[in-house]
């Protein structure tokens, strides 16, 4: 089970996460999030191990801002957690890895995921609220049944230490990680270490 950590602000906590060696950490690249990385440095990201993947997380950005992030702070991947093309999230792809966000509901029609294979490595399939993300709430994971691509996917959305054993238990083919956000938080970007190294000894 790969895990991402996402929505970092603070050095010490960035050390104190990547200290836990998850495969991921996320940096919210969007002002109107509340987990907005304003005040990032190159020093705080270089205490981020090559081991683990650097991840921006934009939200219908522009690709010259996006491109100009990239290599300001040698990202390893981003997240498109707004409206992008399948054309838009291809400009990335032999750059960094490319995680394409799409929120989940009832009705939900997966067959649009069709048109961006080839375009991504990776969806990450959160609950659909106008938040872009970060609500701490759950969708319907029997949902993920819907699902035949062969692209894998990262599962968002609410996840936290009273559900992760429920989480182990989906068995779909592509299920390639969790997302561990809102719910293993102090407050906004000030993850809660002890939660996660809870987490950490359930899904490894």
């Amino acid at each position: 089970m790969h895990i991402k950590i996402c929505g970092l602000k603070y050095r010490g906590n960035i050390e104190s996460v990547t200290a836990l060696k998850p495969d991921y950490v996320g940096f919210i690249c969007y002002a109107p999030s509340p987990r907005f990385a304003a005040e990032l440095s190159d020093e705080t990201l270089a205490i981020v191990p090559g081991t683990i993947e650097k991840t921006a997380v934009f939200v219908n950005e522009t690709a010259g801002t996006i491109h100009q992030l990239i290599d300001k702070y040698h990202f390893d991947a981003i997240q498109l957690h707004g409206n992008e093309d399948p054309e838009f999230c291809a400009e990335f792809k032999n750059k960094v890895t490319v995680l394409k966000a799409f929120g989940i509901d009832q009705d939900f029609d997966f067959e649009r995921l069709n048109q961006y294979v080839g375009s991504v490595d990776f969806f990450l399939f959160d609950t659909k609220t106008d938040k872009h993300g970060g609500s701490g709430q759950s969708f319907d994971w029997s949902l993920l049944d819907k699902y035949k691509l062969d692209i894998p996917f990262f599962l968002s959305g609410g996840l936290s230490l009273d559900n992760l054993e429920e989480v182990k238990s989906i068995k779909h083919p592509q299920f390639h990680g969790v997302d561990l956000n809102s719910r293993f938080e102090i407050e906004p970007g000030l993850k809660d270490i002890e939660k996660l190294k809870n987490a950490f000894e359930l899904l490894r």
